[in-house]
């Protein structure tokens, strides 16, 4: 029997193991999903109170931000009201426009 066959079994024995190092895996990168604007869009047929109301409603801001949105629409033509993905971006664009409120999304960036 080689010395080596015999310390690996006194190691054995012993309740010695030998440990062994693996390589650290570094965690796969995320993927962010690209970011789209939606814009809200002045609005001259229903009241400010319903457009902020709706803004609460549908993009969940409180009331200070969601008035600021309404009077930059009314003044400037358009408002950001939300940067998100995709498919939350035409979400929101599909809800405004069944409460009849124009929102349109673009690429942000």
């Amino acid at each position: 029997m080689s010395e080596e066959s015999v310390n690996q079994r006194e190691e054995e024995r012993s309740g010695a193991t030998a440990t062994v190092e693996r390589p650290q895996v570094a965690p796969p990168k995320v993927d962010r999903l690209p970011p789209w604007n939606v814009l809200l869009h002045n609005d001259p047929v229903n009241t400010m109170d319903y457009v902020i109301r709706t803004l609460i409603e549908l993009v969940r801001m409180n009331q200070f931000r969601a008035m600021k949105c309404m009077l930059e629409a009314h003044q400037k033509g358009m408002s950001l009201v939300a940067t998100t993905h995709r498919e939350h971006a035409e979400l929101l664009c599909e809800q405004f426009a069944s409460k009849k409120l124009k929102a349109t999304m673009e690429r942000a960036g």
